[in-house]
């Protein structure tokens, strides 16, 4: 098969999984989304990816060695692929504890810009590549051979559309809410739509770790989605458990889950900066407030933004708890490191006036997995504190 050539300004290789366009020379004809062989600026053949002429990420490293490597493109995705799944199913074995979780982590699994989340036997391909995009046909073959019978959704989120130079696209027909289940709970999850792909499977292990706090505690979680940390905080026996989001659907879908689980949860629709105000000024406050919103650093534009919104939620957040509570807070920004979380959290606990000790860093679960050359991949980032007494 013969693949069209990209040229590198640059006469190595560089690290991690993304070439800029400033690395990159000019590729005349070549279509946007092509598969493509990479040469650099030596001449020499560095690998094959996905280019990308409308994007800031100009080439997504698929492979790096040998040319023959992708001679059967198809084979090539299915091995990928195939690897990817087996390290769920055999090594972490998440399927014994649930039946939502990431078959493919884009970049982490060397498929980047390609993100699968399995859903009680559904499969929902987030595209953030144009690339993989144009590779659907080649994607639902590979997928029908490793996991037969299991529908697949696509879909571009409007973020990943407008970086990538092309018109966001939703699943397709009409797809039904398939219900999933999490350490023996039940949570319904619209296919494709609302956030992410439907669930946030990054959060499963610290939802277990909030869980296992929660005992006799009044627990205040805010943004809470699908009401998966205020659920499981309830099953582990929580004194009162008060779950806040602002999105009405994700709430609607939260509230079917605690009827459908038949735990008590106070149910509220409301902005997580007027709850925390409110309960401030309450004798009655929370000992266990989780704090995890959507991502509110894009990248650089918004950092300084972002960086405020953060700094305010978590003062409000130390100031509404009781003394000695618990704070588990969270960022999804992949352009915030830890370190910079971390700082946030403790200038927060000086605005706030409150004694601060870090407990513990957590991050995304088992099926997100790194490669250190791509620290991006590190995008969740959460910190367990308590205050003082």
């Amino acid at each position: 098969m013969q693949l069209p050539a990209v040229q590198l300004l640059i006469d190595r290789l560089p690290s991690g999984p993304w070439i800029f366009g400033r690395q990159v020379e000019p590729a005349h004809g070549v279509e946007d989304g092509s598969l493509v062989e990479v040469i650099d600026g030596a001449g020499r053949f560095a690998g094959h990816a996905l280019y990308n002429g409308a994007s800031d990420i100009r080439l997504r490293m698929l492979h790096r060695g040998k040319r023959s490597a992708m001679d059967k493109p198809r084979q090539f995705l299915q091995r990928s692929l195939a690897e990817s799944i087996r390290l769920r199913r055999k090594i972490l074995r998440i399927p014994e504890v649930s039946d939502a979780w990431r078959a493919v982590f884009a970049e982490g699994d060397d498929l980047p810009g390609l993100i699968i989340d399995h859903f009680a036997g559904t499969l929902v391909c987030e595209h953030h590549s144009l690339g993989f995009w144009k590779l659907r046909e080649d994607l639902d073959w590979a997928l029908e051979q490793l996991m037969p019978g299991s529908p697949v959704v696509h879909r571009m989120p409007q973020a990943a559309a407008r970086a990538e130079g092309t018109v966001a696209a939703d699943p397709e027909g009409d797809w039904p809410t398939v219900w999933i289940e999490e350490y023996g709970l039940r949570f319904p999850v619209e296919l494709g739509r609302g956030h992410k792909t439907g669930w946030f499977c990054d959060q499963r292990d610290n939802r277990q770790r909030v869980a296992a706090l929660a005992q006799d505690r009044i627990v205040l979680d805010l943004c809470c989605n699908r009401g998966g940390f205020a659920l499981h905080a309830a099953k582990a026996g929580a004194r009162r458990v008060t779950a806040v989001d602002l999105d009405e659907v994700a709430l609607e879908g939260a509230r079917a889950a605690g009827e459908a689980n038949g735990l008590p949860v106070e149910w509220t629709h409301a902005d997580a900066f007027d709850v925390l105000r409110a309960v401030q000024k309450e004798k009655s406050k929370p000992s266990l407030i989780v704090l995890d919103p959507h991502k509110l650093i894009r990248g650089q534009g918004s950092m300084d933004e972002g960086r405020r919104k953060y700094s305010d939620l978590n003062t409000l957040a130390l100031g509404a708890l009781a003394p000695g509570g618990l704070l588990a807070t969270f960022s999804c920004s992949g352009a915030l490191d830890l370190p910079g979380f971390l700082g946030i959290v403790f200038q927060s606990a000086r605005r706030a006036e409150r004694g601060l000790r870090l407990l513990d860093v957590w991050g995304a679960a088992h099926d997100h997995p790194q490669r250190p050359d791509f620290p991006r991949g590190a995008y969740l980032k959460g910190a367990l504190c308590t205050v003082d007494s």
